[in-house]
């Protein structure tokens, strides 16, 4: 599969090459191509090269060349989606939806304003602030949502003028290296570039004395490293770092008719989400009712390759992930809880887990306190709400949280919630227009819409004095 790295507007298959597997028959499809540290640095001059005149363009004109990015890659929803499916598992109707709302992003993100604005205007002083970019930007991005999360960070830093440098996981890079290179069709050279490589690579990037900024979603301890050596020269960095959101399930609500939807809310792309359902607080009187409804739906479920159809969940990313999910299983079984493991696993050498739900679990457990980004879903029976809400609160994570039941109180409770997000009968519903981003190990910095586009652009004061 012939695709390359974008540098200066080229596209380079590099020296070296690292091997790209299909996660449902766990077995090599593809080489992609891999970063030395001279291509590290060559993608970097190019992007600062590219910067005074990137900036330097209006920002209507920077504006109508992302519209151009969204019509260009609509005609290229479906290459990118089977790229996406092949690599990272999941279902080709799901990833044509991300290869969809990835160009749309861009239109999304086109909408945006960033006007100046003046603070005095009197007779002694004119005084005004305007928003101007960092320079060169690395972005990181995961292999959950490789093109989605590629673009909300690509779209805005290019709109308010700085120039990217990408690096997606190398576990899923071949759609986000194609993407770039069709980018490279619209936008001038040096102004999206992309890398592929691992830990290293991604080092060399983010520690580029060059680099002003840096956009990363991945791990709590990737993110962490990445604050400590942009701590050297205060280095800005936007981090999400993923979640392990909890669904408080309030007295009196309807079980039967809410476990479908939450049940779907935590399955998100076979829980390979940072801001899906976790971990389920529901009253101990209804939680039997609840643990059997979800353990029913995990049981229904359809997995398979994400290309064969009727396929609903695909296999995990990669055996590692699959690894520590059947780990955090079998220590939840060794503990005490109860396991109900969904649908019959296929029979293909792929990295599947069924939907698994478990129950009775004892307190602080690994499966409440860590993140699983797996299909395995921990059901906890409480006494009091403000148990609930004290659990829910009780890991390091911040993300988001849900509250589910009747609507004032559901609200009322959601105060309590120490997260970025708390939605209300519903949960992970993400939009364009609505900030994201969470507290402590979640991360740092805001993404989506007007909110995350002045992320990647810093505040400048013009103060005139006038006799």
């Amino acid at each position: 599969m012939d695709v390359g790295m974008t540098i200066g507007g080229r596209v380079t298959r590099g020296a070296a090459t690292l091997p790209v597997e299909n996660p449902a028959w766990a077995k090599e499809f593809a080489r992609a191509p891999a970063a030395s540290a001279q291509d590290v640095d060559r993608a970097v001059d190019a992007a600062v090269a590219a910067f005074p005149g990137w900036s330097a363009l209006s920002f209507a004109e920077r504006a109508q060349l992302l519209r151009d990015c969204r019509t260009l890659l609509h005609r290229h929803v479906d290459e990118l989606a089977r790229l996406l499916t092949l690599e990272q598992g999941k279902p080709l109707a799901d990833a044509r939806g991300e290869a969809t709302l990835a160009a749309d992003w861009f239109g999304h993100t086109a909408a945006l304003a960033l006007p100046s604005e003046d603070l005095v205007n009197e007779p002694g002083a004119l005084v005004s602030m305007e928003h101007v970019p960092y320079g060169a930007v690395a972005a990181v991005a995961p292999s959950n949502f490789p093109l989605i999360l590629a673009v909300t960070k690509v779209a805005p830093a290019l709109l308010a003028g700085n120039t990217v440098v990408l690096k997606p996981s190398e576990v899923t890079p071949l759609a986000s290296l194609r993407m770039t290179e069709l980018l490279g069709e619209v936008l001038p050279a040096g102004v999206c570039n992309s890398l592929c490589g691992g830990p290293a690579t991604g080092a060399a990037l983010t520690e580029h004395p060059e680099i002003g900024l840096v956009s990363f979603t991945g791990s709590v301890p990737a993110g962490r490293a990445i604050a400590r050596s942009a701590a050297d020269n205060f280095k800005r960095v936007v981090l999400e770092l993923g979640g392990n959101d909890a669904c408080l399930v309030l007295p009196g609500a309807d079980v039967t008719a809410i476990a479908p939807r939450i049940f779907a809310a935590a399955m998100v792309n076979n829980g390979q989400f940072c801001a899906a359902i976790k971990r389920i607080y529901v009253p101990a009187p209804d939680a039997d009712q609840l643990t059997s409804a979800l353990a029913d739906l995990a049981a229904a479920a359809r997995l398979g390759d994400g290309l064969l159809t009727g396929t609903e969940y695909g296999p995990l990313v990669s055996r590692a992930q699959l690894d520590r999910a059947t780990a955090l299983v079998a220590e939840a079984r060794a503990a005490g809880a109860r396991v109900f493991p969904g649908s019959r696993t296929p029979d293909l050498p792929g990295h599947f887990l069924t939907p698994t739900v478990v129950t009775g679990l004892p307190r602080g457990t690994r499966l409440e306190a860590e993140e699983q980004f797996a299909p395995v879903l921990p059901v906890f029976a409480y006494d009091t709400v403000e148990e609930a809400v004290g659990r829910a609160n009780g890991t390091e994570f911040g993300l988001g949280g849900s509250v589910w039941g009747d609507e004032e109180h559901a609200v009322s409770v959601a105060t309590g919630l120490d997260c970025g997000t708390v939605w209300i009968n519903t949960h992970g519903a993400l939009r364009a227009e609505a900030p994201f981003g969470g507290y402590r190990s979640s991360g740092m910095g805001t993404e989506y819409g007007y909110w995350g586009l002045l992320e990647y652009a810093r505040i400048k004061v013009r103060n005139i004095a006038r006799p």
